[in-house]
């Protein structure tokens, strides 16, 4: 055997060891029900008042198909950001590719500075029909660097730019996602930094198919207030993600934020939409990994 396959035959070990499984073939054989009624300690299934996902770059120690499987296993069935490449994979499994990626540039050219809306336009146009075509809903997208100009002016680029694909996107059942980062500790000069500005463009752009990815462990970062931010703008954030401030480790009693609170305002809001994990797990093994994300999905399932 060689050293990658003796390092996948571990991998497979742990994954299938923190699900309490003899293998990974016991749980592929389990993901084909359509909604597990356990969860990997026997408790009760998920109440179904919230659609979870969990962004892929965060579990990036798994193999897309074994993130599959652990998801399935732990009740719920979507991956966030995930590209065209992929999909087959998503298929396979029955798991939904809640938060297509693939479109963009990279996350400092965006919709907020013209020079870029070229590339931009050419690539959304392309995605747009493949996200429609495969079935899917949500397309992320990015506001870019400012590099000098102020708000308003990236306010002024991104609604010209946008409105340009949006038209597509309405046609095609497509919703575009723009990100909100902070600017202070992860993401330097970014325009959308701010609920605000985000808030601004949706308005500018007048379209059900425009919405905000509403990142909570950003928009903690940037602005706090969070619960008032979602009870008075909902209208305008159409996917939530989550992690722990300070660090995006677990959503626990280690960070600041209380999110059981958090997803209960989304609910009362009437969301429809994905709460998707996005925290990096902060355990030694691939089990407690796993554990990790069941735990966060059980704090979010109110």
């Amino acid at each position: 055997m060689s050293h990658s396959e003796d390092r996948r035959a571990l991998l497979r070990g742990a994954v299938a060891g923190a699900l309490g499984l003899s293998s990974l073939a016991a749980l592929g054989a389990e993901s084909t029900s359509p909604k597990p009624s356990s969860s990997t300690t026997g408790s009760t299934a998920l109440k179904g008042n919230i659609h979870h996902s969990v962004a892929r770059w965060t579990f990036d120690f798994l193999t897309l198909e074994e993130l599959c499987l652990v998801v399935k296993r732990l009740g719920f069935s979507a991956i966030d950001l995930i590209g065209p490449k992929e999909w087959h994979i998503l298929k396979q499994h029955g798991v939904d590719s809640s938060m297509c990626n693939g479109a963009e540039l990279n996350l400092e050219d965006g919709w907020g500075d013209s020079r870029f809306h070229q590339p931009l336009i050419e690539r959304y146009r392309e995605h747009i029909d493949l996200v429609a075509d495969a079935g899917y809903k949500n397309l992320i997208c990015f506001s870019g660097n400012k590099r000098g100009m102020d708000p308003e002016e990236g306010l002024k680029h991104a609604t010209k730019g946008l409105k340009k694909i949006l038209a597509q996107a309405e046609k095609r059942g497509v919703v575009l996602q723009m990100e909100l980062f902070n600017s202070k500790v992860n993401h330097p000069d970014y325009f959308a930094d701010n609920s605000a500005w985000g808030i601004e463009l949706c308005k500018r752009l007048d379209s059900p198919n425009f919405k905000l990815l509403y990142d909570i462990y950003h928009m903690q970062i940037s602005e706090g207030d969070i619960i008032r931010t979602i009870q008075n703008h909902h209208q305008y954030f159409g996917h939530y993600h989550t992690a722990g401030v300070p660090g995006r480790n677990e959503i626990d009693d280690t960070q600041e934020l209380y999110y059981p609170a958090i997803v209960r305002a989304i609910q009362a809001t009437g969301f429809k939409g994905y709460v998707a994990q996005e925290f990096m797990p902060n355990r030694a093994t691939t089990a407690e990994k796993i554990e990790s994300l069941q735990a966060a999905i059980r704090i979010c399932d109110v």
